[in-house]
């Protein structure tokens, strides 16, 4: 039966970020924070997995925050057990940094089977803490996969790719990272909400997993600035004496504009 750890981000809700209309700078202090999107994917097919072949679902955090909250819905969602890696230390650390916290994490949660992954989170969109994973506990990879099979011990995925898919075959322990394309993800009942009070969270800190903070604060990649496009109307009025004349100027206009081909 496969012990499956799910790394989810904690991450802001890009849908609730505000802009300084003088600055375009984007306020993201007190924007509210929860699971990223393609990581519900990633909790879900554990989930499922699980209901077919037994096992245990692991969620697994690293935050700067208090993200006990979004430990305790993936717990009301189905997770077994739920563990917060929770050090203000790691604030701005990129996705290297994360990796290697949460390769340290999860030799100390113990034994696995499978990691699940989202493809990307929802706010910095990178797609790289999956492939860092992997490679730092040395196991094999399958990313972008929108179909999974568990055979045995090895894992059938189904990669979405620019213009085909490709299934590859690997043998676990490995990691997967998932698309939103493959499930829908459970909401949870008042009756799982209330069950999940009752599971195991368990919260670490940076030494409690022999984490320096000069490890943590040396990152390799360094945002300098984030702000928002500024977007100007046109402003162009169509006129006409019926809708066959307007069309065509509307065509005419966007052609001109280089949106539709001459």
């Amino acid at each position: 039966m496969p012990r499956i750890i799910v790394c989810l981000k904690y991450a802001i809700d890009v849908s609730q970020i505000k802009v300084d209309s003088a600055t375009r700078k984007l306020l993201t202090a007190d924007a509210p924070r929860k699971i990223s999107d393609f990581d519900k994917n990633a909790l879900e097919e554990a989930i499922r997995i699980k209901e077919k072949h037994g096992g245990e679902v692991i969620a697994l955090t690293v935050s700067a925050e208090n993200a006990s909250s979004a430990l305790r819905e993936a717990l009301a969602i189905g997770a077994d057990k739920a563990f917060l890696v929770h050090d203000s230390a790691i604030q701005n650390s990129d996705t290297l940094v994360v990796s290697q916290i949460l390769a340290e994490a999860i030799k100390k949660v113990g034994s696995f089977d499978l990691i699940i992954c989202g493809e990307a989170s929802i706010d910095s969109y990178s797609g790289q803490v999956g492939p860092r994973l992997a490679e730092i506990l040395g196991i094999p990879a399958a990313t972008y996969a929108h179909k999974v099979c568990l055979e045995g011990d090895a894992i059938t995925a189904e990669r979405s790719l620019e213009d085909c898919s490709e299934v590859v075959k690997v043998k676990m322990p490995a990691l997967l990272t998932v698309t939103k394309e493959i499930n829908e993800p459970r909401v949870p009942t008042l009756m799982d909400v209330l069950k999940a009070s009752r599971k195991e969270l368990v919260t670490w800190t940076l030494s409690d997993l022999g984490v320096s903070i000069e490890k943590v604060g040396a990152i390799a990649v360094q945002v300098l600035e984030v702000s928002a496009p500024k977007v100007e109307r046109k402003r162009i009025k169509i006129e006409g004496e019926n809708p066959k004349e307007l069309a065509e100027k509307l065509v005419k206009a966007l052609i001109q504009d280089g949106v539709l081909g001459g």
